[in-house]
């Protein structure tokens, strides 16, 4: 862990990322939202998700900071709140199995895959501090999708297809780095190993239906 001791610093810049990449789609319509697609359940879904990434956020500074008993309780309570957060996609796959982008489907199914996968690897490695911690990080790549996505394609005004591509190409460039980190620190890169198999098969998936 003394490896990755400002982790959760670095995390904090999920938060103005997000901010940036949601605003125009979300927050500027902040309280008057005028577009009938975002309603209770997107708003639901970006309540959770929030709190979500306020604990990816949250959890590593509880560690370094020795607040353990808090970590474990947070921990705990992520049982409840990682269900509502897989649930909260139902609505969102609903609407777009009725909507003209049927293929957008691919998003939010195959995110929850990877979410499911990388948490539930994370819980089973609750012991073992370093593989919990990896996986964890698996799950905070997977939120960078949707926020590359609308970055790409409303601010820098790139294709779906190039920005989906440029995620990928994020996503290999960390998942490199991270292990090459690791190797050179004798540290258990495993799980990235697993987690960059995982999103070549999620590129030749999204190629083959796109």
């Amino acid at each position: 862990m003394k490896n990755y001791k400002y982790l959760g610093y670095f995390s904090i810049l999920l938060l103005p990322i997000t901010f940036l990449a949601f605003y125009k789609t979300y927050f500027v319509q902040f309280p008057n939202f005028i577009t009938e697609k975002i309603d209770g359940y997107i708003h639901l879904h970006t309540i959770i998700a929030s709190i979500w990434v306020f604990i990816l956020i949250g959890q590593p500074i509880l560690i370094i900071r020795k607040k353990n008993k808090l970590h474990k309780v947070i921990g705990k309570l992520s049982y409840i709140l990682f269900p509502l957060l897989i649930l909260s996609f139902i609505p969102l796959i609903i609407n777009m199995f009725h909507s003209e982008h049927q293929k957008a489907i691919f998003f939010p199914i195959s995110d929850s895959i990877l979410l499911i996968t990388f948490y539930s690897l994370a819980i089973y490695n609750r012991k073992n501090v370093s593989k919990h911690m990896r996986f964890m990080i698996g799950t905070a790549l997977v939120f960078l999708g949707p926020i590359i996505g609308r970055i790409g394609f409303n601010i820098l005004r790139l294709s779906h297809f190039t920005t989906q591509n440029v995620y990928y190409g994020i996503i290999y460039l960390l998942l490199i780095s991270l292990i090459l980190y690791d190797k050179k620190n004798n540290d258990e890169y495993q799980p990235y190993i697993l987690m960059l198999i995982l999103w070549v098969i999620h590129l030749i998936a999204f190629n083959l239906i796109f």
